[in-house]
């Protein structure tokens, strides 16, 4: 596959969103925004930025999003230190929607930029940028999508696409009533940077019914939104501009807590195979760690403790004397104290957890019996109003007593549990 000749710089677009979305991740976004969510011991968004500063010519990263800009503030200046590159943040003082959000913030400012990334930031993946890259070039395309297969059961929960042999999108659907294809968008684009001067024509014609063309322009004060997906995507079919990469690599959408557990094992395995620097040594732990653990050098864990597989314990947090945690996630300034059990759970930040309590979940994976099968997003509650089996959920500052079990809960903020939970949710 030829790769490109940089005559002009990269662009890279990350989406966030803002507080009104992502409701599926609540409690957990009521304390953290969900897009700096630590998983692997990193902000969910920095993986991404991580894999956008390994292309050549990068000139810019820009986040948009509504979240407020002093939540965003002081990460965007840890990564512009830590990566040695221009990263902003542009606030949405109402929802645009991916195509609006990206004109408004982005259609005047690509003049040196050809090449345009777009990455959505509930999503995370093994980002295969670089591979992306060069086929958009290959086929001289106006957008390329990075696309994965699923389940034709599952895959009405995506957007859709038709592939001729040339890997055209000839059809494309967000999230069709019937079948259409098990292939679907990763949410991952690379495109022309021209695509701004096609979004204007390809409106053209509705400027007066949807008021389209003062809203690209950014006169447009209402909330009316513009999707890549339904929008842009749909009327680009067929025209010989957009293509799509089927991808083998690990990809998954972070909707709930369950896929955070799921996607901290999948960012822990790639630390093993290209940075296994970031993983626990088990020399320094008595051979008490089992698989991938990560452990923030500020974290005090006593060298009795078993930990692993797949876990991942943050910012100076303290475990005690023969703790066993497993597929978890352990945030900042925790407290898990002798001889607790920590499975399948996200233990929140400033959590406390008495000596000999059990804190546990359901796992939440794909069937590994499917083939392509990805993370299944259930309601809270099934059809007879019960809580469906998931991970537990300890928010922040949470106390759980000494010799108490949490099992299938969730628990809000600033709770104090002196009894035992099964299957509730605990406001």
């Amino acid at each position: 596959m030829a790769s490109c000749e940089f005559k002009n710089r990269i662009k890279c677009v990350i989406l966030i969103g803002g507080p009104s979305k992502g409701t599926r991740f609540r409690p957990l976004s009521l304390d953290i925004p969900k897009p700096l969510f630590p998983i692997a011991g990193l902000p969910m968004i920095q993986h991404h930025i991580e894999a956008c500063a390994k292309l050549e010519n990068l000139s810019e990263i820009v986040i948009i999003g509504s979240y407020h800009f002093s939540e965003i503030l002081d990460f965007i200046h840890e990564m512009k230190n830590l990566y040695s590159l221009t990263i902003n943040y542009s606030q949405e003082s109402t929802p645009l929607g991916t195509a609006g959000g990206l004109n408004r913030f982005c259609g005047q400012k690509c003049d040196n930029t050809e090449y345009l990334f777009v990455m959505n930031g509930d999503v995370c993946a093994d980002f295969p940028l670089q591979d992306l890259l060069n086929f958009h070039c290959e086929k001289k395309a106006l957008i390329t999508i990075m696309a994965t297969e699923t389940t034709r059961q599952q895959s009405s929960n995506y957007g859709c696409m038709v592939l001729d042999k040339h890997n055209e999108v000839h059809h494309y659907v967000e999230k069709p009533s019937t079948f259409v294809s098990s292939l679907i968008n990763c949410g991952v684009y690379v495109m022309q940077t021209n695509i701004f001067h096609e979004m204007y024509h390809l409106f053209r014609t509705d400027q007066e019914k949807q008021n389209v063309g003062e809203h690209l322009n950014g006169n447009n004060n209402g909330a009316a939104c513009l999707s890549l997906e339904e929008d842009i995507f749909t009327k680009l079919v067929g025209t010989g501009r957009m293509f799509a990469l089927p991808v083998k690599n690990w990809w998954s959408q972070v909707k709930t807590a369950g896929a955070a557990i799921y996607a901290n094992r999948h960012y822990l395995s790639l630390y093993r195979e290209r940075k296994p620097d970031r993983l626990t040594s088990v020399i320094n732990h008595e051979d008490k760690i089992i698989g991938d653990v990560y452990i923030h050098p500020t974290a005090t864990v006593d060298p009795t403790c078993v930990l692993g597989p797949n876990v991942s314990i943050g910012e100076n947090a303290f475990i005690g004397r023969g703790v066993r945690i497993r597929e978890s996630i352990v945030l900042n300034n925790a407290k898990i104290l002798d001889h607790s059990i920590i499975l399948n759970s996200i233990i929140g930040t400033y959590c406390f957890v008495g000596e000999w309590a059990r804190v546990e979940g359901t796992p939440c994976d794909p069937n590994p019996n499917k083939p392509f099968a990805k993370m299944e997003n259930p309601p809270l509650f099934n059809d007879n109003g019960k809580l469906n089996p998931a991970i537990t959920i300890l928010s922040s500052n949470v106390n759980l007593a000494r010799e108490k079990f949490v099992l299938n809960s969730v628990v809000l903020p600033h709770k104090k549990l002196t009894r035992n939970y099964k299957n509730e949710i605990v406001l």
